[in-house]
């Protein structure tokens, strides 16, 4: 968890409060200029009004050009990203016919799938013509083929179980799913830095929902006793059922869960566990298969496994992976499953594929290369980030590190710096994370050499004493034993 020092916590809350007291009083005066003005829309009420709108027009515009930054090839280990320039103080931000050859440090492109492949690019060419590039129906109707049966397969025997449903986009796999586990007279208890797909998810399933600290088994024991003592609200009722939802790797931290301890807390309970595998499957593990393979947990101990093929495998989607007769049900009642067109029949094949290299069924060791690339470059960032002075969040062996950067003036200052010297970085501010904790989000590929890393390193480490985000002494370099010699 962060923590946040008083001096940093009163001079972002100080900036914050500048840029506020600016920004109301130039509405002020935007109001009295409109008064003057005729209003050719009378008795409408206002679509956008209230904070959110402020913050987005009177923070998020000036900084704008540090988001959605568009690009012009594949997001492997270095990409095109086009140029823009704006006219009115990054108003309106206009797209040039230049790119610049950045090092991409913000893609999920954790195995280096989402660049041509020897084995999957051709299948997925011929996919394409066999196939077209949408079915063009929902799966209950013309929208399964081959392809959709293979996958769903493939992807139950590379998790570890039973059976499994997949679905054409990675957040609707959540948002939709949830509430067909649970509805009215259920409990969810949701950590709290859960993605924003299960916190929608569960606020559309009726259930009720309660929030355990962040990552803390004993918090979540002490809300479970609380809610099996207390029941459902008014009746007292036992609750129908009770679901404990939490992510294998936490997109805004880095941080693994501690899934051997969430599931002995469950299975006292008897509490059903709910497990986003979004940014872990693939991604860790020895052959690949998560946090359940990393850390020791045996599939058959979670309930619901959810995970998307976004990130690790270069496609598109998401997938559950549970026991049959959950899967059955979630077939008749889903409607991502009932109503969204299916999976692209190309994007299908792109994971059929990455799987198949990832368990070494290409005929190759490439997947197993890949893992350990992953793995290492991973923890070398991570460790030499570490030392330079940075305040890096985020598990060894995590492939996201996010650095923190807290004052609101540090996130145009470090991304386009960054950018101006050819490193592609992603800044995340509010609303994705509280207010005070604005950081950088670094994400590592296998597909990126040491050379890659060192150059990035290089420019991070410059730009951040430029910037002044190095909130700890950096670790003095070590001496080798000929150094020391020759100094003595």
């Amino acid at each position: 968890m962060v923590r946040l020092p008083y001096t940093t916590a009163l001079t972002t809350l100080f900036s914050y409060g500048l840029l506020f007291a600016f920004g109301q009083l130039r509405d002020f005066f935007r109001q009295l200029i409109d008064w003057f003005k005729a209003n050719d829309v009378k008795g409408y009420a206002p679509i956008c009004l209230g904070l959110e709108d402020f913050y987005v027009r009177r923070l998020y515009m000036r900084i704008q050009d540090c988001f959605g930054r568009p690009i012009a090839s594949a997001p492997d280990s270095w990409f095109d990203v086009v140029e823009r320039y704006s006219n009115g103080s990054d108003k309106t931000l206009k797209l040039t016919s230049n790119t610049s050859r950045c090092l991409n440090l913000g893609s999920y492109n954790y195995l280096g799938f989402a660049a041509a492949d020897e084995y999957c690019t051709p299948l997925v060419i011929e996919s394409l013509k066999k196939y077209s590039s949408s079915t063009c129906s929902v799966r209950v109707d013309g929208g399964t083929t081959k392809l959709h049966t293979e996958l769903e397969e493939l992807v139950a025997r590379f998790v570890g179980k039973p059976s499994s449903i997949i679905f054409g986009m990675g957040y609707a796999t959540n948002s939709t799913i949830i509430p067909c586990l649970v509805g009215r007279g259920g409990l969810i208890i949701s950590d709290s830095l859960n993605h924003n797909s299960i916190v929608n998810g569960a606020r559309g399933s009726g259930a009720t929902i309660r929030v355990f600290q962040h990552n803390s088994p004993a918090h979540l024991e002490e809300v479970l006793r609380e809610q099996i003592a207390g029941g459902q609200p008014r009746t007292h009722r036992p609750w129908k059922k009770i679901v404990v939802i939490v992510e294998g790797i936490y997109s805004m931290e880095g941080e693994l869960c501690k899934l051997p301890e969430i599931i002995a807390v469950c299975k006292k309970y008897k509490a059903y566990t709910y497990l986003d595998e979004a940014h872990s499957i693939g991604a860790v593990g020895q052959s690949g298969r998560g946090v359940c393979e990393l850390l020791g947990v045996d599939p058959a101990d979670v309930d619901i496994m959810m995970g998307t093929f976004t990130k690790s495998f270069g496609s598109c989607g998401g997938y559950i992976a549970a026991s049959k007769e959950i899967i059955q049900h979630l077939k008749l009642s889903c409607p991502a499953h009932l109503y969204a067109t299916s999976m692209s029949p190309p994007a299908v094949q792109q994971v059929i594929s990455a799987i198949k290299v990832i368990l070494g069924e290409d005929g190759s060791n490439r997947g197993a290369q890949k893992l350990v690339r992953i793995r290492e470059n991973s923890n070398f960032f991570r460790s030499e980030l570490t030392k330079m002075g940075f305040e890096v969040l985020g598990d060894n062996d995590s492939p996201i590190m996010p650095i923190m950067l807290y004052n609101p003036a540090k996130i145009p200052a470090f991304s386009r710096e960054c950018l101006r010297q050819k490193v592609a970085i992603v800044t995340v501010a509010f609303p994705a994370t509280p207010l005070l904790l604005a950081r950088v989000r670094i994400c590592i590929s296998a597909s990126h050499t040491r050379e890659d890393l060192i150059n990035a390193l290089d420019v991070i480490s410059r730009v951040g004493d430029l910037v002044g985000i190095k909130y700890f002494p950096a670790e003095p370099p070590k001496v080798s034993e000929a150094d020391h010699n020759k100094l003595e």
